[in-house]
């Protein structure tokens, strides 16, 4: 097995560690989680029992819920030490775990029906070659997440030193403009399929408001008024591929 130390792209050790994890702890993390729970099921409820690879996954954000709703899932990450956060699943059969280069996954093209990659894409520099290796693999479709440089977080980076003071180990990261990522996977014969837009405000913001019911009322009077939906981040996409 060739040593993580030599791969290029290594992000994904970071956000599969208990710091990382960290972030998403408590009553306003576990919020988040199931914000991006539900959007993902929904997106994925067309692909019944389907194979899934997690690029990244070593957080474990997905894990739980992909097995537990009938998904065959393999998470693929840079390091041995990536899958700590997901052990349990490994040891009792419900989910696979194998290492290698995130820019040359190890598997023939449309090995697994869809490919899911979260809190990866905008820490990877060589993200063009990242995306298509993801489509290269992907039999049926591709889901992502990125943050988006038209949400308010963009519009007030002034949040950014807010948000390390706050968390402490918070790293910047890459914003994306949709086209960018419309654009390229138009190039390897996809489409797009579906979107989700989380959150209007921060997630810094409701952070500091630590109180989950507010945040969801708040948040569902700017998805009512559209605002999420333009100006909202993180954004997942679901791309399908095209029909030969």
């Amino acid at each position: 097995m060739e040593s993580s130390c030599s791969f290029p792209e290594t992000a994904d050790i970071e956000t599969s560690s208990d710091d990382y994890a960290r972030r998403f702890s408590g009553r306003v993390g576990n919020w988040f989680l199931k914000v991006q729970e539900e959007a993902t099921l929904r997106m994925l409820a067309a692909h019944p029992a389907a194979s899934i690879l997690d690029v990244g996954g070593g957080h474990g954000q997905l894990v739980e819920a992909l097995v537990r709703n009938g998904y065959r899932v393999t998470v693929f990450g840079s390091s041995d030490v990536c899958k700590m956060r997901i052990q349990k699943f490994i040891d009792g059969n419900r989910c696979s775990f194998e290492v290698g280069n995130i820019l040359q996954l190890p598997y023939p093209p449309a090995s697994f029906d869809v490919i899911v990659s979260y809190r990866l894409l905008s820490h990877v520099t060589r993200w063009p070659e990242f995306l298509s290796e993801l489509a290269r693999v992907a039999k049926t479709g591709v889901m992502i997440d990125y943050p988006a440089v038209q949400s308010i977080n963009f519009i007030a980076p002034q949040l950014f030193r807010f948000k390390k003071r706050l968390e402490g180990n918070t790293r910047p990261f890459t914003a994306f403009k949709e086209s960018q990522l419309l654009d390229l996977f138009e190039s390897r014969s996809f489409q797009l399929a579906d979107r989700y837009a989380q959150f209007f405000l921060p997630m810094v913001v409701h952070r500091v408001l630590k109180s989950p019911g507010l945040s969801s009322a708040v948040e569902g009077i700017f998805k009512m008024t559209g605002a999420t939906h333009v100006f909202g981040s993180p954004v997942i996409l679901k791309f399908l591929r095209k029909a030969a």
